[in-house]
Parts: structure tokens; C-alpha cells; sequence
């Protein structure tokens, strides 16, 4: 079975291809047991090894040559609440920064909000990274769902694995964009609760084989 920390890595480095991420912004994390294991502060990714990941314990402990990121507190607080969540993708990605710092949720646009889980895309109140208010506010807007925005920040997706929090990662700095531009031309047309309903019924067994 693959190291958990060599996919971690591999999962970081693909977030500035994506388009999701420059420099050392951004963490991603692993479940691991019962803790995690969480990219490093302030250090390049295409320098890291293995070594160079820290595991952490649910109570913010952690063992290993570096530091965790600072925001290592929503990741914690996501597994230790949700044990649905494998992995944990934080990402300073440019429509869903933009749109962060407008502080609105993202309303039904477009069927694919359902994805995440509800009718919108919350955007958490603004809270100092790094603090344990981000993780309660975080926490708040990310109940029911898989992704939210935080105020003047960034994005937060939480999947089952490091391959669907990147896919949600993508998919929501998708999203962010296509309602950015719809919001150039004009007010977009907004999907009602009872089409969204629908949709959300009907993505119960989505990609399901």
C-alpha cells in the first residue's frame, strides 16, 4: 500500500497546475489512524519528501522534524467531528478568493452547487487564520456539506480521499469562476428550491458504479 504522506505530496503539487494555488499558500491534509498527516509550514512543495510531513494527533499534537501548518486546527476538528472525512484540501485559488472576499454564498447558479452537498456554498464569517474561531466558523459552514468558502480567505473542501478533495477543489474553483463571470453580464437566473431538491435527490447516487 502507498505511503500516505507520498500521496499527500503528489495531491499538493498538482494545486498550481490546477490553478488552485501559488508559493506555500494552501495546506492538505490525510487522515491517518487516529490522527493526520498535514503538509508543513511555509515550505515549498515541490521540496517536500516524506520526511518533511508531520503527523498529528486530534488534539494538536504532532511528531516529526517540521512545524504543521497553521491551519492545521479546521483540519483536526473536521475528522474529529465528521468520520466521513479522509482528507482535507485548504486553497488560496483566485474566483474563490475573490468571491470570499465579497462574503457572500454562492446560490444556485447551477445544478453542480448540489455537489457539495446543499443548495449553496456557504461562506464562512472572517476569523484570523490560523485561530480556533476559523475552525468553529469553518465548521459552521461546512455542516452537511463538503466545501465552503471563508471570508477574505479562501477555499475548504473536505472528501472521503485526497483524490475527491482535489476533484472538489477543482470543481468548486470551477463553480466560483463560472459565477463570476454569469455575474458580469447580469443577475444569473437562480435554480428554485424545488429543482434544487430534485437535483439533490437525484445526486444521492451519483458516480456511484
Amino acid at each position: 500500500m502507498a505511503d500516505p504522506r507520498t500521496q499527500l505530496i503528489a495531491t499538493a503539487r498538482a494545486l498550481q497546475p490546477a490553478g488552485l494555488n501559488k508559493g506555500t499558500a494552501g495546506n492538505v491534509s490525510v487522515r491517518a489512524g487516529d490522527g493526520f498527516y498535514i503538509t508543513p509550514t511555509g515550505m515549498a512543495y515541490t521540496d517536500l519528501r516524506e520526511d518533511d510531513i508531520p503527523l498529528m494527533a486530534l488534539d494538536g499534537s504532532h511528531v516529526g522534524r517540521r512545524k504543521p501548518s497553521s491551519e492545521w486546527r479546521f483540519h483536526g476538528d473536521l475528522y474529529a467531528s465528521r468520520p466521513e472525512v479522509g482528507a482535507v484540501l485548504h486553497a488560496h485559488s483566485p474566483f474563490a478568493v475573490s468571491l470570499a472576499c465579497l462574503r457572500l454564498d454562492i446560490p444556485p447558479f447551477h445544478y453542480m452547487i448540489a455537489r457539495f452537498g446543499g443548495d449553496t456554498i456557504r461562506c464562512a464569517e472572517y476569523s484570523i487564520f490560523g485561530s480556533k474561531m476559523l475552525s468553529t466558523v469553518a465548521l459552521q459552514a461546512m455542516a452537511g456539506r463538503k466545501g465552503c468558502l471563508l471570508a477574505n480567505h479562501g477555499m475548504l473542501v473536505a472528501g472521503r480521499d485526497l483524490a475527491e478533495a482535489l476533484a472538489l477543489a477543482v470543481e468548486l474553483e470551477e463553480l466560483c469562476e463560472q459565477y463570476w463571470r454569469a455575474c458580469q453580464l447580469g443577475n444569473p437566473v437562480l435554480l428554485s428550491a424545488g429543482e434544487m431538491a430534485e437535483v439533490l435527490e437525484k445526486f444521492k447516487g451519483y458516480g456511484q458504479q
